[in-house]
């Protein structure tokens, strides 16, 4: 490796969610804020709606 081109590493980078949930990581910043994460995101919590406005789905299944 070359020497001074690389970024300061952090092997406890702070990441704090909008939810409240904060976590540690390794990163080349000291603190991260997210907007979502694994505990607040529609997908992985199981609240994920399905927003069909123009009715495509129905649609599809009346074929």
């Amino acid at each position: 490796m070359k020497k001074d081109i690389h970024p300061t590493y952090y092997p406890e980078a702070q990441v704090t969610c909008a939810c409240g949930n904060s976590f540690t990581v390794g990163a080349t910043v000291k603190e991260i804020n997210v907007e979502l994460c694994s505990n607040c995101h529609p997908f992985y919590t199981g609240k994920q709606k399905l927003v069909d406005t123009a009715r495509r789905v129905e649609k599809f299944k009346e074929r």
